[in-house]
């Protein structure tokens, strides 16, 4: 287990635990123009999950490459 894998985790985690808090956000104030915050916080999580499930692909793409470059390099 690498750094990059337990950290892509730890990305991909963030927004599930995030939206499976209902508490942390189940209120009405603030409202961002009328809209309560329940539901603006919800909107918010769309593009910041898309985010980090890019960082995961991207550190396991990264994680991936290393690998691969040790295996051909210990080959030699």
């Amino acid at each position: 287990m690498t750094p990059e894998r337990v950290l892509a985790a730890l990305a991909l985690l963030v927004p599930i635990v995030a939206m499976l808090w209902v508490p942390s956000y189940n209120k009405n104030d603030p409202a961002l123009a009328g809209i309560p915050f329940f539901y603006w916080y919800q909107l918010l999580w769309v593009p910041a999950s898309a985010v980090f499930t890019v960082a995961a692909y991207l550190l396991i793409n990264r994680d991936e490459k290393a690998r691969k470059a040790a295996r051909n390099g210990g080959a030699r």
